[in-house]
């Protein structure tokens, strides 16, 4: 029995690994149009991803089970509040619950509009995240005001391009 069950986990992981490995090679690339998608803010209404056209925007992909994305959660709150005219952020909580992401939001004052909370039983299966290629969190992705995904980003590369575009992002 400990044979056949030591069989089917290695199926499982190689199948998982294949699956991840597909995902990233089939995700968008740098320059590509972001793909766009629909869904529904925390607070009920719309949201079109596309619709925020015209300003950079920044894509967070976490969760708050995820003591790396916890971890860098301040530095996100002080990117918004450095910068709330020229970024817009939106968070993409991945939870298998639509409660838990609310403690965590509520501790570190999430105060943009754009969140969106995206429930799934397999939290990696989340089909915004799968658009993007995400297989692990937290995942940032950058968007040029003309809709093209500038790329995957950490808070340094996000703080540089702010200084090095300092004129065209004071619009």
């Amino acid at each position: 029995m400990s044979k056949l069950f030591k069989c089917f986990v290695l199926v499982v992981a190689i199948i998982l690994g294949v699956y991840f490995m597909y995902i990233r090679y089939f995700s968008i690339s740098d320059g590509e149009r972001a793909p766009d998608f629909d869904t529904a803010l925390i607070d009920g209404a719309a949201f079109k991803l596309s619709d925020l056209q015209g300003k950079y925007v920044l894509l967070d992909f976490w969760g708050s089970w995820c003591g790396p994305c916890l971890k860098e959660i301040p530095e996100l709150v002080e990117l918004h509040q450095k910068h709330p005219d020229k970024l817009i952020i939106v968070t993409i909580a991945l939870e298998k619950d639509s409660f838990s992401w609310k403690k965590v939001a509520s501790k570190y004052g999430f105060t943009w509009k754009n969140q969106i909370v995206d429930q799934n039983k397999f939290v990696m299966m989340s089909s915004i995240a799968r658009k993007y290629g995400v297989t692990e969190i937290p995942a940032k992705f950058l968007i040029s005001p003309e809709g093209k995904l500038i790329g995957r980003r950490s808070f340094k590369q996000i703080y540089s391009l702010f200084s090095v575009k300092s004129n065209s992002l004071r619009e």
